[in-house]
């Protein structure tokens, strides 16, 4: 079986769980556990919560090439999530967390096996859209 009309038939709900997933997410780390988001959360949070609406509508009209939509948004996402995730756990832009606005940047709420951060948890929702709407736009080409 070839993976192109696997690709073509459920590239852009599966984009559109890892979104919504992503979204209730982020809505449980701050409306339930009362989690403030800092300016790059805000910023990430800018880019995701509209892909939720922006694939659900080409998922229900089976629209195949929102790609050319959804690959700028989920690069420029997945860009601020990891440096929001180099600024939490390495020393390149520590400094910069503080700077961040009322709630720095470089806090981490949680530290699941001592690596997986909501910037993370971020980061992978983005790479995964980013992946599976490439994998959309190679099954299109001819």
């Amino acid at each position: 079986m070839s993976w192109k009309p696997f690709i073509r038939e459920n590239g852009v709900q599966m984009s559109w769980a890892v979104a919504l997933i992503a979204t209730l997410g982020s809505l449980y780390f701050s409306e339930i556990l009362h989690y403030l988001p800092c300016k790059l959360c805000w910023y990430q949070r800018i880019l995701m919560y509209p892909l939720v609406i922006i694939l659900a509508i080409a998922a229900i009209r089976k629209e195949r090439q929102i790609y050319h939509y959804v690959l700028p948004m989920s690069i420029w996402g997945a860009g601020i999530s990891l440096y929001h995730y180099l600024m939490e756990k390495t020393d390149l832009f520590k400094s910069a967390g503080a700077a961040c606005g009322p709630v720095p940047c470089d806090v981490d709420y949680i530290n699941w096996l001592g690596f997986i951060t909501i910037p993370f948890l971020a980061l992978t929702a983005f790479v995964v859209i980013t992946v599976l709407q490439a994998f959309c736009w190679a099954a299109d080409r001819k």
